[in-house]
């Protein structure tokens, strides 16, 4: 196929587009950080369901590089096609891919609607096939719309608070301005759709499968992940329609582990994660302004840390082989806790109330916000010529 040069296509909080050189790049970047004081083995076989970017592929990266597993990653992505490019999480995963057979290891992907029973019976069959059982299971999947496989019924995930309407200072990433957003309460029906794609069924129907198909190994372990977030957000986060559906997480994961521990004596858990710029939190109202201001805090304290930086210290503190997970009055891993100093939200307090259209670019990270969102994609990655035309048919290998 013909090389073609690839510049970014950005409206608001969507890129249609993404380099597969840059993707490359944050896929050697992230298994740079994976291997500093990673032990590189102590896992067989992990399973790291919606695998593609952010926390996800970051987890797979951990797993397969930082700690020797086998990695199986379920994502839905799009390929390249003619002169579109592919999705930024396919050249994710194809980079990941191709890194683990230049270093003798192995990256299965499947790619397709990971609430499914197709690509479940899949994940199945590939896992079984493979004659290594998991030890480990990562359930990062950030998805706004679920359909039920067994009724065909879908839901929709609604970003809304409960009960009142929920007044902000926002910015508006189509035209860099800071705007007052006003969101009504969400109905009963948004808040139970919410609950069906963001909950806990899926999480627990995907381990509950492997369970019953006998493919986890004696004592596997399970984590999904969540956020919590300050007050500042909590109206249309914590204390809205997404944070009644992280609740039902936090519940069904509690019931799961124990069914875990008394089968394969394993275990389950929710990790509680940083705010970063991820396609999913830019979509998310008053959240990109949060994490500007959240950035530039933690950057001039020294504590900033990217997706990367936060599994490894997940795997290294609470998760990996031998180490007993440290939780909460709540049971959960709380990986969020340098964010979440007293000192740091106070300082983002501060700044919130003083930001203006005028200052945006001064006052906070905005800056390191629009730029660390085009990284996501490819762009804006050091060492990389984006005036030179690039080959953009990459493949996964199937």
């Amino acid at each position: 196929m013909p090389k073609m040069t690839v510049a970014p296509r950005i409206k608001s909080f969507i890129c249609l587009n993404a380099h597969p050189l840059g993707c490359a790049a944050n896929v050697e970047r992230e298994i740079a950080v994976a291997t500093k004081d990673a032990p590189g083995a102590g896992l067989k076989h992990a399973l790291v369901i919606g695998a593609s970017t952010g926390y996800g592929l970051s987890s797979l990266v951990s797993t397969v590089f930082g700690y020797g597993a086998r990695g199986t990653a379920i994502c839905l992505e799009r390929p390249p096609q003619g002169e579109r490019t592919a999705s930024a999480g396919y050249y994710n995963l194809a980079a990941a891919q191709s890194a683990a057979r230049a270093r003798g290891k192995e990256i299965v992907v499947i790619n397709g609607d990971a609430f499914s029973d197709e690509v479940k019976q899949e994940a199945l069959a590939r896992v079984a096939a493979s004659g290594v059982k998991l030890d480990t299971v990562i359930y990062s999947l950030a998805a706004p719309k679920r359909t039920d496989p067994k009724t065909g019924a879908s839901w929709n995930s609604a970003l809304k608070p409960i009960g009142t309407t929920f007044r902000s200072p926002s910015i508006n990433l189509g035209n860099d301005q800071i705007q007052q957003v006003e969101i009504g309460p969400a109905s009963d029906a948004e808040i139970e759709a919410t609950r069906k794609v963001m909950g806990g069924e899926d999480f627990v129907a995907w381990v509950t499968a492997l369970l019953d198909a006998d493919v986890l190994a004696k004592g596997c372990r399970v984590v999904a992940y969540s956020y919590i977030g300050p007050e500042l957000t909590m109206p249309i986060y914590r204390s809205g329609t997404i944070g009644k559906a992280k609740e039902d997480l936090e519940t069904q994961t509690a019931a799961l582990s124990a069914t875990l521990s008394e089968r394969i004596g394993g275990a389950a858990w929710v990790s509680v994660n940083k705010a970063l710029v991820t396609q999913a939190s830019a979509a998310i109202p008053v959240v990109p302004l949060y994490i500007s201001a959240l950035y530039k805090v933690m950057k001039e304290a020294g504590t900033h840390e990217g997706t990367a930086e936060q599994i490894a210290r997940l795997f290294r503190d609470h998760f990996g082989p031998g180490r007993t997970p440290k939780t909460d009055a709540g049971g959960r891993i709380r990986i969020d806790d340098l964010e979440m100093d007293p000192a740091i939200q106070a300082r983002v307090s501060d700044m919130w109330k003083t930001v203006t259209s005028e200052n945006l670019m001064s006052s906070i990270d905005y800056a390191g916000f629009k730029h660390d969102f085009r990284v996501l994609f490819g762009f804006e990655v050091p060492g990389i010529n984006y005036a030179e035309p690039v080959e953009t048919e990459v493949r996964i290998a199937e």
